[in-house]
């Protein structure tokens, strides 16, 4: 793909490839259509409602990012963002969300490209947004076909939930920063991945295993005394919350206590291999 693909252009040509057209939202019936997209997806009831409609009245009519992916079935997809203090030249993407049925198009990634043509337009440089470190495509979405870069390592970081996908446990959240301009971010914009992330690879070349995952599925603990050090991440974190809560508690700590401390000490998450592996550099050893 030309190197010369502006931001919007990448944009149309992902909405174009994902079957959908995206346009800002400032109407209320569009915002109510958000509001419910995000309650059918989540479950989470007006008490722990991402967003509510009045607050996206709101953050629409303050200029803020709100906006919606359609099918020839209706809207299928919707992301919100607001501004951060100025200075900072950011957007703190708050929500995003496609409906079941739309998954495995790239929607979500259309409505990102399309958030990051909108964003530089208007003089950002950044966009920031949090996820659960322990969703394993979530994961490769944000890092391998986004090229955003893990940042914080937050503990709880929303408090209890109670959503249909969160259930009870904690709200462990990865920080990440997409840096707009950069030039990775640029080539994942063209539909290139981020190389050398294959931990079968990366562990013939001497990478170290900080936390494994035994043939039952549950997290063992390694070592972090390397230069390349994996951490692995559960296949299905939802369905086991469901199955086997004791097993998903057991994984959120283990996941904190190897991956937080890393980032803390300034290692960096250079990948995701999809088969459910973080690839993180520590260049000071």
């Amino acid at each position: 793909m030309s190197d010369l693909l502006t931001p919007a252009s990448a944009a149309d040509l992902a909405a174009g490839g994902a079957g959908v057209r995206i346009r800002l939202l400032t109407e209320l019936a569009d915002l109510d259509a958000v509001y419910r997209l995000f309650d059918g997806i989540w479950h989470s009831g007006a008490a722990h409602a991402p967003v509510s409609r009045e607050m996206l009245r709101a953050m629409s009519k303050a200029g803020n990012y709100v906006a919606g992916a359609y099918d020839r079935t209706g809207m299928v997809g919707a992301c919100v963002g607001f501004f951060a203090a100025p200075e900072r030249r950011e957007v703190h993407s708050h929500v995003a969300g496609v409906v079941p049925a739309a998954r495995g198009r790239d929607v979500g990634r259309a409505l990102k490209l399309h958030q990051r043509a909108w964003a530089l337009g208007h003089g950002v440089t950044r966009i920031s947004w949090t996820f659960d470190p322990l969703v394993s495509r979530n994961a490769y979405f944000n890092v391998v076909k986004l090229g955003a870069d893990p940042a914080q390592y937050l503990p709880d970081f929303y408090g209890p939930m109670g959503d249909a996908i969160n259930g009870d446990d904690d709200t462990d959240r990865l920080l990440l920063h997409w840096n707009l301009a950069a030039p990775h971010v640029d080539r994942a914009a063209r539909g290139e991945r981020r190389p050398g992330c294959e931990v079968g690879a990366l562990r013939r070349s001497g990478a170290v295993t900080a936390l494994g995952r035994t043939p039952g599925n549950e997290p063992v603990e390694g070592t972090a005394d390397g230069r390349t050090v994996l951490i692995a991440v559960p296949a299905d974190i939802e369905t086991l919350r469901r199955t086997d809560p004791a097993c998903a508690r057991r994984w959120r700590v283990a996941v904190r206590e190897t991956l937080g401390p890393l980032i803390d000490d300034g290692a960096t998450v250079r990948g995701f291999d999809r088969a459910g592996w973080y690839v993180l550099d520590r260049e000071n050893r």
